[in-house]
């Protein structure tokens, strides 16, 4: 115990004493009163006094569950007393006679107890001295610095369980460009003649767009696996981003146009309602794509043959874009809405199937790390619609 004495101790005294002070200047002159006060009675009387700043050693503060500083403390022989407040030392003069004749009762049954040794020649220590308080304090510092492992043990498994959910979903979300990019390159390479070096049955047109979808999706895988690299090894539980002007339904069009197959393979009908002079956002071009190839992606899946699909933008306010992706299929319940967005959250009857959840976690953490907000309602049509925001571009 880290504690200044007012003079050596050579023995064990009977009458034991604390005094508590802080780093205060408004307490700094009491204190220096109480201690020469002390210091007087130390010539008339044996008692070890010890002086605990509370700074160093908040425990024994709170050992003694102290709601004020100065603080004097009977610590033996018992019963425990506290003398607090800016009257301290009228406080001690009033009781320091009975901690005297205390003491002198408990020198007394030492002297009776010494005559009645039990049979191993031990006489029984008090229960309650500087050095047993040392030792609770002691027991108060370790037991705080297992509660602060116990934290940081959680806080590591928290983020090993983040990086094996952002796997998950990375990995969910790199089907879509390696999909798109592999039947690009299929395309070219079976419409490639090696003999004549040139695309058969391919105008130059639809070569140049094929190869430019090609290099575009592997843009898009290569930065897919750069965020699993960085997760993997770093600490940060946040997506970083890069923000830049981007025209938000340029960028929506753009993904309509990789998922057109899937659309035409069911039939889909695609409504759109992006007005023209909807503002340009700040946001990561390639981060929000991800957004919305998810929420389009689910919207196919749980359209039905023949169903349709809705995307809208909105000049919510001078500050905020929303953009909204709607379908007609079965909707989301009113009590699932929150937690369709907590990681691998399923809804009962997509049990055994891919559903809303694997991705939509994702989508919240980007949009979230934009300052802006997700969240989904009841088409009117029926199905889902889900909603986001993001900051307008400054101009």
């Amino acid at each position: 115990m880290q504690v200044s004495q007012d003079r050596p101790i050579h023995s064990e005294a009977p009458l034991q004493l604390l005094l508590f002070v802080d780093g205060r200047p408004k307490s700094r002159q009491q204190v220096q009163r109480l201690r020469a006060y002390l210091k007087e009675l130390q010539a008339q009387y044996k008692f070890e006094l010890q002086i605990v700043d509370v700074g160093q050693q908040p425990y024994l503060a709170e050992h003694f569950k102290l709601v004020a500083t100065p603080a004097l403390i009977k610590i033996h022989p018992e019963p425990r007393q506290i003398l607090a407040g800016s009257n301290i030392i009228a406080q001690l003069k009033n009781w320091w006679p009975r901690w005297q004749t205390a003491v002198d009762t408990y020198l007394k049954f030492q002297e009776d107890l010494q005559e009645r040794i039990d049979e191993h020649g031990r006489v029984p220590s008090p229960k309650s001295t500087i050095s047993s308080v040392a030792v609770s304090a002691e027991l108060m510092r370790l037991s705080d610095e297992i509660f602060l492992l116990k934290q940081e043990k959680d806080k590591l498994q928290e983020q090993l369980q983040f990086k094996d959910r952002v796997i998950a979903m990375l990995a969910h979300d790199l089907r879509n460009p390696l999909t798109a990019a592999a039947i690009a390159i299929e395309t070219l390479q079976s419409n490639y003649n090696t003999e004549t070096g040139k695309f058969e049955r391919l105008k130059p047109a639809m070569s140049a767009h094929l190869l430019k979808q090609s290099r575009t999706q592997t843009k898009i895988i290569d930065r897919m696996i750069a965020d699993l690299l960085q997760v993997g090894r770093g600490d940060d539980t946040e997506f970083p981003i890069i923000p830049q002007k981007i025209a938000l339904g340029q960028l929506c069009l753009d993904v309509l146009e990789e998922l057109r197959d899937r659309c035409i393979a069911k039939l889909l009908h695609v409504e759109t309602d992006i007005p023209k002079d909807l503002p340009s956002v700040y946001a990561d071009p390639e981060r929000i794509r991800q957004v919305i190839v998810n929420l389009l992606d689910n919207a196919i899946k749980y359209t039905p043959q023949g169903g349709k699909i809705s995307v809208a933008g909105l000049h919510r306010t001078t500050q905020k874009v929303q953009f909204s992706v709607g379908d007609n299929g079965p909707g989301i319940p009113l009590e699932n809405r929150d937690r369709i967005f907590e990681n691998h959250f399923r809804l009962q009857r997509d049990e055994g199937t891919e559903g809303y959840g694997i991705g939509l976690c994702l989508c919240q953490r980007i949009i979230r790390a934009h300052y802006g907000q997700i969240w989904v309602d009841t088409a009117p049509n029926g199905g889902a619609w889900f909603h986001f925001t993001l900051p307008v571009y400054p101009s």
